[in-house]
């Protein structure tokens, strides 16, 4: 048996050739995203940067701990409280103590503390740009500190001096690229020693002078003031250094709490790194990219078995013929049975083996293309792990062993007298057993979306959701592709099969004939157009609902917001503000509240802390139950994703410093697209400060004056004042870089190998139809005739594929359509038809090219010498 499967495997050598292209390119893919993947699994570890060269660093614990009958849950506290004096006057008593201040900073202008940016000098005594808008820089999340706290931190003099005066800073600064001069003659837009900036701090605006640089870090952009004026301008104590013995200061700290019953933590040696800012962003920026590659992983799984199965399916039902005249010849089913599976396995071993090699190699490429495209941190690099070679190698075995199991078991059970007839044509109706696996499939998808709909909408606006549910619904077509395409096929071909000529209706009745063949070759397509219209379509809805959502919920006429996430407005523009007549002035701040959920999970809430009285006054929310008009210190107003969400009733919940508090729901907001968070007073956000200020016209005010009174403060204090068109516009919800690169990446794997797998089975189709493209050479028809019947056939089962990956598609999209309905977001229906477009025209070209070619290798040969040609 073995040696007859050779010798099948050397007469068939292009179809084991296709099978083994397609099997060996999967098994590369998720080789090569997995490796990718268990990359993700560890950060590298770092050392103490900030506090290197602190012996000893005092500071409130940022840590939430809750005694739950379930044990102790942690949270990290989004504002942590500060050192008290009285602590830090008596860890003065134990040796030299450094107190340190972090307060946000920017530029007004164009200074770069990077690799020189245009910007505007100021040595001339010009201020710097006087635009309306305060020509603020966006160089975010820049941040100053007390040039007393630089000895403990890796910061040297690389040139000038500290700062020594008011009104003196030092810069850190990134080195300058090789090809850029220094001097008087260097790049314009590079801070240098003798500089004069316009800096804004939560002070205001003023100028001031370079006298020193150092060296940047990579874990935060800093400008240094004296001690005074630091202290001046952030009077909390961030962190202390303390100079004594690390048992002494914890035993004068043992004890103390901040006024949210927070401890202190002492920290020496590694722990120092808890202490810097952002200490867990390589885990953080991990987490991102696992997401990222866990759903690149996933969906390149599901393709490649997809495609591989589909693949190996095809080339068996190729051979119904050869089975049938072995059939005749007293082979036995068992025997059929035996001789796919071997060869199966003697294709599957080496293609997997192969598959493993590229995965290897390809994986590499793939982390520094992702790194280049800033997907994944400049450290990122593939490991030494091997299990996902090994999962790889197993996977493309069973995949290739799954897919002609089924296609086996039915050749093996064709009967000796039904064979030849069978092979004729794909008349046969699908089996029951495939109807019933279909209609599960498709019941599990749209049950699926319906229960969604009707117990939680906004599970549909999740990316795991609207990822994996199209994966169900493409199963389930392609189950009943059998019963669909021959409908298909006669609407698609409806007018072609009517126009003068026989290519239209040669082309439908060839592929309403090999129905398997159609549909093996139109389930690429499937899943590039299903894939493509719903992730793209997807994520431009949700983002055009989010801009919809924003722009419903402000009837403020001008907003005011902080240049970073971490950043905060100045106290004299908030205060120029309020001072401005006509005016309602809302200003809030960003914090957490969390919660205690059954026990078991502490959840943490993103909220803004409002005035009351100024909250109704410049937004609209979404009030499912009671008034946001009602909240007070003793309030709070929730949405309704919080588990308890009656009016009336008290949460228990920990504020942003870890303060417990429990406070009374006022009011409950609807879910919309996920952004509605939670509101709380000023008061329940101790040390939260100012970044975003909503002001909203009186009946009867003098909009001129308003609006100049407005860019008058923002000049004077380096804040930016945008009206609520402007601030809509450019706060819409977009895509980032990243992101883009990140759907690209996903889309780019899946169409990859949906296209060379869509090529690999028309080839595959092609070099099995070489007789039969004889016949119609020597019923008269040229080569040409034949190779525009061909490529006809192709364009017919690219339409085909296309309209089951449209259908599925339009599912998917018309479910969150429904769930944002459901969620009372007034939003279009986005339809990518660019990229929908692409993407059919892209497989267009590829049916056609693959189509044509090997036919027209075929042809080179005279026809009479392939008359009769069956095989």
């Amino acid at each position: 048996m073995l040696r007859f499967t050779l010798q099948g495997a050397r007469g068939r050598w292009v179809t084991f050739t296709g099978s083994f292209v397609a099997l060996a390119l999967g098994v590369g893919l998720i080789a090569a995203t997995g490796l990718a993947l268990a990359a993700t699994f560890q950060a590298p570890h770092r050392g103490p940067e900030r506090f290197a060269g602190a012996p000893v660093v005092v500071r409130a614990s940022d840590t939430l701990r809750v005694s739950t009958p379930n044990g102790e849950r942690t949270q990290r506290l989004a504002g942590p409280s500060a050192v008290p004096d009285r602590l830090a006057a008596e860890l003065a008593r134990l040796g030299r103590t450094v107190e340190d201040r972090t307060f946000p900073v920017s530029f007004a202008g164009a200074a770069s503390l990077g690799s020189g940016t245009d910007r505007t000098d100021d040595k001339d005594g010009n201020d710097g740009n006087d635009s309306g808008d305060g020509g603020n820089d966006t160089s975010g999340g820049v941040v100053g500190h007390p040039w007393s706290v630089a000895a403990a931190t890796p910061y040297r003099l690389t040139e000038g001096r500290a700062p020594a005066a008011p009104g003196e800073i030092t810069v850190a600064v990134a080195p300058p690229a090789r090809d850029v001069p220094r001097g008087p003659h260097r790049s314009q837009g590079r801070v240098a020693v003798g500089d004069r900036l316009r800096v804004v701090t939560p002070a205001g605006i003023g100028t001031r002078t370079v006298v020193g640089t150092v060296a940047a870090t990579d874990f935060e952009k800093a400008v240094f003031f004296t001690e005074a004026e630091a202290a001046q301008l952030s009077p909390r104590i961030d962190a202390l250094v303390v100079h004594a013995d690390p048992a002494d200061v914890r035993e004068a700290v043992r004890g103390a709490v901040t006024a949210g019953g927070i401890g202190f933590d002492v920290l020496t040696g590694d722990a120092r790194r808890r202490a810097d800012p952002d200490p867990d962003r390589d885990s953080e920026a991990l987490v991102a990219v696992n997401a990222l590659l866990g759903t690149a992983a996933g969906i390149t799984c599901f393709v490649s078995v997809f495609v591989v199965a589909s693949t190996f399916a095809f080339a068996v039902a190729q051979r119904r013929r050869e089975f049938g005249l072995l059939r005749t010849a007293g082979a036995t089913p068992r025997q059929i049975r035996r001789t796919v599976l071997t060869e199966a396995v003697l294709v599957a071993v080496p293609a997997s083996a192969a598959g493993c090699l590229l995965g290897a190699a390809g994986a590499p490429p793939l982390a520094a293309w992702m790194v280049r495209g800033g997907i994944a941190p400049a450290w990122f690099a593939i490991g030494d792990q091997t299990w996902p070679l090994h999962t790889a190698f197993w996977t493309g075995l069973c995949v290739a062993l799954a897919g002609v199991v089924t296609s086996s078991w039915r050749a093996g059970r064709i009967k000796p007298t039904e064979a030849l007839r069978e092979a004729a044509v794909d008349s046969e109706a699908m089996p029951v057993s495939r109807r019933l696996l279909g209609a599960l499939v498709l019941l599990v998808g749209l049950g699926l979306l319906g229960w969604s709909l009707a117990t939680d909408p906004g599970e549909a606006l999740k990316r795991k959701t609207y990822i994996t549910r199209p994966m169900v619904l493409i199963v389930g077509f392609a189950l009943y592709a059998p019963v669909l395409v021959p409908p298909l096929i006669r609407l698609v071909t409806w007018l072609p099969a009517r126009l003068p000529g026989a290519t239209g209706l040669l082309a439908r009745e060839n592929a309403a004939t090999g129905v398997r063949r159609t549909a093996a070759i139109a389930a690429p397509v499937l899943i590039t157009v299903a894939l493509a219209a719903s992730l793209l379509g997807t994520t431009a809805t949700i983002g055009a609902a989010k801009a919809a959502e924003a722009t419903t919920q402000t009837r403020a006429d001008y907003v005011a917001t902080a240049q970073d996430e971490r950043g905060a407005l100045p106290a004299p523009f908030v205060e120029r503000a309020r001072n401005i007549p006509g005016i309602v002035v809302s200003a809030s701040r960003s914090t957490t509240v969390t919660a205690l959920e059954e026990d078991v999970a502490l959840v943490e809430s993103a909220a803004r802390a409002v005035e009351p009285a100024a909250l109704t006054a410049v937004s609209r929310l979404p009030v499912a139950s009671g008034r946001p008009a009602d909240l007070d210190d003793g309030g709070i107003v929730v949405n309704e994703e919080w588990r308890t969400r009656t009016v009336g009733q008290r949460v228990r919940v920990w504020l942003g410093d870890g303060r417990e508090a429990t406070l009374r729901i006022v009011a409950v907001l609807r879910t919309g697209t996920g952004d509605n968070g939670a509101y709380v007073t000023p008061r329940n956000a101790p040390g939260a400060p100012v970044d975003r200020v909503d002001v909203r016209l009186r009946a009867g005010a003098d909009a001129a004056a308003v609006d100049t009174a407005l860019r008058e403060a923002g000049r004077a204090t380096g804040t930016t004042v945008l009206t609520r068109e402007e601030w809509t516009a450019r706060n819409q919800p977009r895509s980032s870089g990243s992101t883009r690169l990140g759907m690209l990446l996903i889309l780019g794997i899946a169409l990859l190998y949906t296209g060379i797998a869509l090529a690999n089975t028309l080839i595959m189709s092609v070099s099995d139809r070489v007789g039969e493209l004889a016949l119609l050479r020597l019923a008269g028809a040229t080569k040409p005739q034949v190779l525009r019947l061909v490529a006809a056939e192709a364009l017919v089962v690219v339409a085909v594929g296309s309209l089951l990956g449209a259908a599925v598609a339009a599912l998917n999209l018309l479910g969150l359509r429904g769930a944002l309905a459901l969620l009372s977001v007034p939003a279009p229906l986005v339809v990518p038809w660019g990229g929908l477009g692409l993407m059919v025209a892209a497989s267009a070209v590829l049916a056609v090219v693959a189509a044509v070619v090997p036919a027209l290798t075929a042809l080179r040969t005279r026809p009479v010498e392939f008359a009769g040609t069956r095989e």
